[in-house]
C-alpha cells in the first residue's frame, strides 16, 4: 500500500517511511491509497468473532501489503490484551468502554500498535543495514496521548520518546503516568497550551538541520499507524451490539473529539463498508468543527481550557483527512452532525445521567452522552465512546456528582511514582537546541 499526503504536494510513501516520518514533507497528512472493503461474509459472522480476530482482518486490508501475516497478527494479538466492552446506559443508548487498556484511555490501542509496528520496521532495517540509530517519537499532548504513547513505547528497543504537554492543564492522574517512568520516555513540560506543543512537534519535522542529524517521527493521531487502528473499535463494537441483538435499527455513533484521529478512524470503518448510519462528533467549548459544520468554513482558533481537557484543541490536525476523505462539504455533513458543550452543560450531564442511570460518567463522555439524547433519531441506537476512566479525572468528577470514585490500582501506582520533567519555554529554537544534545545511538 501506497500512502500519499493530504497536500499533494510530497511523493507517495511506503508505510515503512509513512510510519517513520509521521508528517509528509509538505506538512500534509498521509493517507493510504486504497480503502479496501471487507467481505459480506465477515460481516455476516462479525459478532462470532473475538476483537482480536475482528482487528486481525481491518489490519491487513491496511497493512496486510507491508507486513507478512504472521509478524502482523503477533502485532494484533500483542497490541489487543484488553478488551473494550459495550454497556448499555439509556434507552437505546450504549456506550463503547475505551478505557480498559494499560492507561485507562482509548489511545492506548493505536500507541501500542504503532509501538510495535515501528519496532518491527526497526528489526526490518538492522537486519538489512546494520544501522543502531535511534527512531525519536514526538508526541505533543492534551492529556491522554502522552500516557498511552510513553506506556505503549515504555522500554521499546531503538525508540526515544519525547512527550510535550501544556504545564498546568493537564490532571495530576495524567501527568503522573507519562512523567514518573523514565528510561526512554521524556517528559517536557511547555510553558504553553496544547497548541503550542503541536505546533513545537510539527516544526520539528520541518527542520532540515534536526531531520538530517535525527530519525523523527510521531506518535499522535497525524501518524497513520496511530489512527488507522482505532477503527478496530468500530467493528467491535459493532459485533457486540449484533450478539447482544441490540441492532434491530440504524446505527448512529457520537465520538467526543478534540484532533479527531478517533472520529476518522471510524469514518474509514464506514468506508470499509462498517453499517453506521451516522456520526457525531462531539465537541467541548472548542467548537471549530461544530461551526465549520454550520458555515462550511473553516476557522482554527486558540484552544479554550475546559473540564474535557483531552478534547481542548484549537485547530485539528486529522480535519485535513476528513476533508480529503470526502472532498465535499455537502457530503460531510450527510454522514457526521455535531455538538458542542460549555463546561456547565458537561457537569449538568455528568449530574443527569449518574443520577438517572448509575453511570460515571467522565466530561469528555458525558459530551458524547448528552450530543446523543439531543440527536439519535427515532429509528436508531446510539453509541457513544467513552474514552478515559472517569477516575483520571478523580476531582472534577468526585466534585460534580458528589462521589468518591476508586482509584484503580495500576493508576495509584503510576501517582506514587517521582515525576521526572524538563521545564522548557515555548520556543522552537530552545526545542531544537535540547534536541540536538540528545545521543541517536
Amino acid at each position: 500500500m501506497k500512502y500519499y499526503s493530504t497536500n499533494h504536494q510530497a511523493p507517495v510513501a511506503t508505510l515503512h517511511d509513512a510510519v517513520e516520518q509521521g508528517l509528509a514533507p509538505d506538512r500534509g497528512l498521509y493517507m493510504p491509497e486504497q480503502i479496501r472493503q471487507l467481505s459480506e461474509e465477515f460481516y455476516l459472522h462479525i459478532g462470532k468473532l473475538s476483537f482480536q480476530e475482528i482487528a486481525f482482518e481491518v489490519a491487513k486490508a491496511f497493512f496486510g501489503d507491508d507486513v507478512d501475516e504472521a509478524s502482523l497478527k503477533q502485532i494484533v494479538y500483542d497490541t489487543l490484551t484488553f478488551d473494550t466492552p459495550v454497556v448499555k446506559v439509556d434507552d437505546n443508548i450504549y456506550t463503547l468502554e475505551l478505557f480498559h487498556g494499560p492507561t485507562f484511555a482509548f489511545k492506548d490501542v493505536g500507541a501500542r500498535f504503532m509501538a510495535r509496528l515501528l519496532q518491527y520496521f526497526i528489526r526490518k532495517d538492522r537486519e538489512h543495514t546494520g544501522d543502531n540509530r535511534i527512531v525519536n517519537v514526538l508526541v505533543a499532548t492534551s492529556g491522554d496521548t502522552g500516557s498511552a504513547v510513553a506506556n505503549g513505547f515504555l522500554g521499546v528497543d531503538g525508540i526515544h520518546v519525547y512527550v510535550l504537554y501544556p504545564k498546568g492543564k493537564v490532571s495530576k492522574i495524567q501527568e503522573s503516568q507519562f512523567t514518573t517512568l523514565g528510561r526512554n520516555i521524556t517528559a517536557i513540560e511547555v510553558d504553553g497550551v496544547f497548541d503550542d506543543c503541536q505546533a513545537l512537534v510539527k516544526s520539528a519535522f520541518m527542520d532540515r538541520n534536526l531531520t538530517s542529524h535525527m530519525i523523527l517521527t510521531s506518535a499522535n493521531s497525524i501518524n497513520v499507524a496511530r489512527f488507522l487502528p482505532q477503527a478496530f473499535y468500530y467493528f467491535n463494537a459493532y459485533a457486540q451490539l449484533k450478539q447482544m441483538g441490540a441492532l434491530k435499527s440504524k446505527l448512529t455513533v457520537c465520538v467526543p473529539s478534540g484532533n479527531f484521529g478517533n472520529i476518522t478512524a471510524g469514518l474509514f470503518a464506514k468506508k470499509m463498508g462498517l453499517p453506521i448510519d451516522h456520526f457525531i462528533a462531539a465537541n467541548n467549548a472548542n467548537d471549530v468543527f461544530y461551526n465549520y459544520l454550520q458555515t462550511g468554513i473553516y476557522t482554527p482558533m486558540a484552544s479554550k481550557q475546559t473540564l474535557a481537557n483531552a478534547m481542548d484543541v484549537g485547530a485539528p490536525s486529522n480535519f485535513a483527512r476528513i476533508i480529503d476523505l470526502y472532498g465535499d462539504y455537502n457530503a460531510i455533513t450527510r454522514d457526521i452532525s455535531g455538538a458542542t458543550y460549555a463546561d456547565n452543560r458537561i457537569r449538568e450531564t455528568m449530574k443527569q445521567c449518574f443520577k438517572e442511570n448509575g453511570y460515571i460518567l467522565d466530561p469528555h463522555g458525558a459530551c458524547g452522552y448528552q450530543a446523543l439524547r439531543e440527536q439519535l433519531p427515532a429509528d436508531s441506537v446510539g453509541v457513544f465512546l467513552e474514552t478515559a476512566h472517569p477516575a483520571k479525572f478523580k476531582e472534577k468528577v468526585d466534585a460534580i456528582i458528589g462521589t468518591d470514585i476508586t482509584i484503580p490500582e495500576r493508576l495509584q501506582a503510576f501517582m506514587r511514582g517521582k515525576k521526572q520533567s524538563i521545564g522548557m519555554v515555548n520556543d522552537f529554537k530552545a526545542f531544537k537546541d535540547y534536541l540536538l544534545k540528545q545521543p541517536q545511538e
